[in-house]
C-alpha cells in the first residue's frame, strides 16, 4: 500500500488531550483532482476530502478548522474556498493571491472566508519575497494576515524584512527548520524576537517536518516549543498539518499524536485554552 493509500486513521485512538470548546486546528488542507495543479508543482496528492477531514476533527475533539491553500494549485483557490464552504461557520481560509490582485477579488475571498494570504517560500511557490511587503501594505489596518513559511534556517536572513511588516503576520510550523536546533542557534532566536512581537503569531505545528523521524514525541523539536510557550501564549495556535501528504509510511504522524504534544509543551491549561481556542477565535474572527 502506498503511502497516499494509507488511511491519516490507521490507528484511530483518541487524544489524551481534552480540547476546550471552540478548539480549532489551524493548518489543515483538502486536495481534489478536480483542480488542476499549478505550472510549479510538485506534489501531486490523491484526493482528501471535506469528508474524511471530518472524521479527523472529531476524533480529535475539535470544532473550528482552518483549510490552507496547498501550494498544489497555486493561485487557484477554489478547493480551499469550496471547502470552507462545505465545512460552514466553523472554517476559515489562508489563500495564495498574486500582487495584482484587485480590491474586488479580496473583497470576494473575504466573503468566502478568507482571513490570510499564504506565501509559502519553498519548492513549488508561486510567490516571491518581494511580493511580501507588498501586500503587507495593501493589507495594513484591515483584518487581512499574512501566513509565511520558508526554510527556517534563512530566519537571519529575513528577520529585518519580517519585523518591519506593517500587519499581522503567521508563522508556519515553529519556523519549519530543516533539522531540530538548540534553542540557542541564531535561526532560534530570531525566531523568537519576531515571536515577542506583538503582531506575530506562531503556530505550533509541523513537529515531523523538523524532527523527521523522532516521533511520537519528537523530543528533539519540545525546546523550541517550550521556549515559545515561556515567552507568552496570548499568540500561540496549533495546527495538524493534515493529511501529510510529504510523509512516508514510517514518517507518518498520528494527529492524535500532534495534538497530545501540547500536554508537554503547554501543560498548564489555560496556556492550552489560549493556543487551541481564544487566539484562532480571535485572529480568524470566529464569534
Amino acid at each position: 500500500m502506498g503511502v497516499f493509500e494509507m488511511s491519516n486513521n490507521s490507528k484511530p485512538r483518541s487524544p489524551e488531550l481534552k480540547a476546550p470548546l471552540g478548539a480549532c486546528d489551524t493548518h489543515m488542507h483538502i486536495y481534489s483532482r478536480a483542480y488542476p495543479a499549478s505550472s510549479k508543482a510538485w506534489l501531486f496528492p490523491p484526493d482528501f476530502s471535506v469528508e474524511d477531514y471530518r472524521k479527523v476533527q472529531a476524533r480529535l475533539g475539535l470544532q473550528r478548522t482552518i483549510v490552507v491553500q496547498p501550494v498544489t494549485y497555486g493561485f487557484d483557490n477554489r478547493c480551499t474556498l469550496n471547502s470552507v464552504a462545505a465545512f460552514g461557520p466553523g472554517a476559515r481560509a489562508v489563500v495564495t493571491v498574486p500582487t495584482d490582485v484587485t480590491e474586488s477579488e479580496l473583497d470576494r475571498l473575504w466573503q468566502g472566508g478568507a482571513r490570510g494570504l499564504r506565501y509559502h517560500q519553498m519548492q513549488g511557490s508561486v510567490t516571491e519575497w518581494p511580493d511580501v511587503p507588498v501586500m503587507a501594505e495593501r493589507i495594513r489596518g484591515t483584518g487581512w494576515h499574512l501566513q509565511i513559511q520558508f526554510d527556517g534556517l534563512e530566519f537571519p536572513e529575513h528577520e529585518a524584512l519580517l519585523a518591519r511588516l506593517p500587519c499581522t503576520l503567521v508563522i508556519d510550523h515553529m519556523g519549519r527548520y530543516a533539522h531540530p536546533l538548540a534553542v540557542a542557534h541564531p535561526a532560534v532566536q530570531s525566531l523568537l524576537r519576531l515571536a515577542a512581537r506583538d503582531n506575530v503569531y506562531v503556530k505550533l505545528s509541523g513537529a515531523y517536518h523538523i524532527a523527521h523521524a523522532d516521533g511520537p514525541d519528537y523530543r528533539e523539536v519540545a525546546p523550541i516549543a517550550q521556549a515559545l510557550v515561556r515567552q507568552g501564549t496570548d499568540r500561540l495556535l496549533w495546527g495538524s498539518d493534515w493529511p501529510h501528504p510529504t510523509e512516508t509510511a514510517e514518517t507518518m504522524p498520528d494527529d492524535a499524536d500532534l495534538l497530545d504534544l501540547l500536554l508537554s509543551w503547554a501543560p498548564d491549561p489555560p496556556a492550552r485554552q489560549a493556543i487551541l481556542s481564544d487566539n484562532p477565535a480571535r485572529l480568524y474572527g470566529f464569534g
